[in-house]
């Protein structure tokens, strides 16, 4: 058995091996960085988020009322027991100091922000 072979494991270049740890720790960086929410949005997205549960709301209590499009709406008291209520028992206003209002069965709930602010809080 003298004719074992002594060899040695290939052992890498400590550059290539840095290089990978730099490039791992740096897409783990980008990722979590990346899924970070923006803090300008979050208003007009709680916002919008409330007006979607504001049509809804409508659309339910139309279709309970039979009510059809262009009837009127008496916000907010005909929604209330169609929306999760907040601890104050009114329905969630808007983050940005914005009022609600819907007129009509068929019309989008509106805020009076609208537009006048970045990102805008529309309904679309």
């Amino acid at each position: 058995m003298s004719d074992q072979i002594n060899a040695k494991p290939a052992s890498g270049s400590p550059v290539i091996y840095w290089a990978i740890i730099v490039l791992i720790v740096g897409s783990l960086v980008s990722i979590v960085i990346s899924n970070k929410p923006g803090p300008r949005n979050s208003p007009a997205n709680a916002c919008i988020n409330n007006m979607r549960q504001i049509d809804g709301a409508a659309n339910q209590f139309a279709l309970e009322h039979h009510k059809t499009n262009g009837e009127a709406i008496n916000f907010p008291s005909d929604l209330m027991p169609y929306i999760k209520l907040n601890s104050a028992g009114s329905i969630p206003p808007c983050p940005a100091g914005g009022i609600y209002s819907i007129k009509k069965v068929g019309d989008k709930p509106t805020c009076s922000l609208g537009s006048t602010v970045t990102p805008a809080h529309i309904l679309q």
